[in-house]
């Protein structure tokens, strides 16, 4: 097991393209008590689903160059599906001293899971359309049937909803209502939510659907991915000097900072 010395502990650094990576912080904190946390939330770029994909590689490419230089984070979380899909690589080659955690569609354990052999993937139109996604489908569900379902609004939806807004039910069905496969006698039964806003809104899911499925979260696997490779720390102290959010539009509304402030961030 790694071990650092608690007096040099570097806080992880958590980005996303808005404030989906919440789901992702919240169970990486309590894998890593030890640790401070920098939230990135890149909302002056957000959404990243409607980006060209050579600009926004070269958006996430920049930003970090300067985050990192900032805040010499230990370990970064990229809690963003469409980012990690796309930009994983460049980041790797561009800052090969860093470890970068992606977060990637949850297709290997739903392929492992399923019983009627009919899967869904909600996600981004970027993330549906990545080569990314289909060389999973490819390595790890031949043997399943799986459906796409790219969502146009869906992480807009969840901004708003987290931020207290009222969602109407009809604008999330039209939305979810593709992942819900009948053929054969089957019916789909688990849902992979391959954004990380999605779980926010996975009781308002449950309840619009047709009928029960499994609908996969993957913040705790990144976690725990995230714990395996950070160093744990001896009799560590949680540093008092992190914990704050980083939003790249310098100016949050309210609502979100009153949200981050709940996750314990400084806003």
């Amino acid at each position: 097991m790694m071990t650092a010395a608690a007096n040099e502990l570097k806080p992880v650094l958590v980005f996303d393209s808005g404030i989906g990576g919440l789901t992702v912080l919240r169970e990486a904190r309590v894998l890593m008590p030890e640790r401070g946390f920098i939230y990135v939330a890149d909302d002056a770029g957000f959404p990243y689903g409607g980006w060209e994909e050579p600009a926004l590689k070269q958006r996430v490419v920049d930003l970090f160059a300067k985050l990192l230089a900032q805040y010499d984070p230990e370990v970064c979380i990229i809690a963003c599906n469409t980012a990690f899909t796309l930009v994983g690589a460049d980041l790797r080659a561009a800052f090969p001293q860093m470890t970068f955690i992606g977060t990637v569609p949850a297709i290997k354990p739903a392929a492992e899971r399923t019983r009627s052999g009919l899967v869904s993937v909600l996600a981004t139109p970027g993330t549906v359309k990545r080569a990314y996604t289909r060389d999973l489908i490819q390595s790890f569900a031949t043997q399943c049937h799986v459906r796409l379902v790219g969502s146009e609004n869906l992480a807009r939806l969840a901004e708003s909803y987290i931020r207290g807004d009222a969602i109407a039910d009809e604008a999330v069905m039209t939305e979810i209502d593709q992942c819900f496969v009948e053929m054969d006698g089957r019916k789909t039964d688990i849902v992979v939510l391959a954004c990380t806003h999605y779980p926010f809104m996975a009781n308002i899911f449950r309840r619009l659907a047709p009928w029960p499925v499994d609908w996969l979260d993957p913040a705790e696997a990144i976690a725990r991915r995230a714990r395996s490779l950070v160093p744990q720390a001896a009799d560590a102290v949680h540093p008092g000097n992190f914990d704050f959010v980083v939003f790249t539009s310098g100016a949050p509304d309210f609502p979100t900072r009153r949200l981050m402030q709940g996750f314990g961030l400084k806003a």
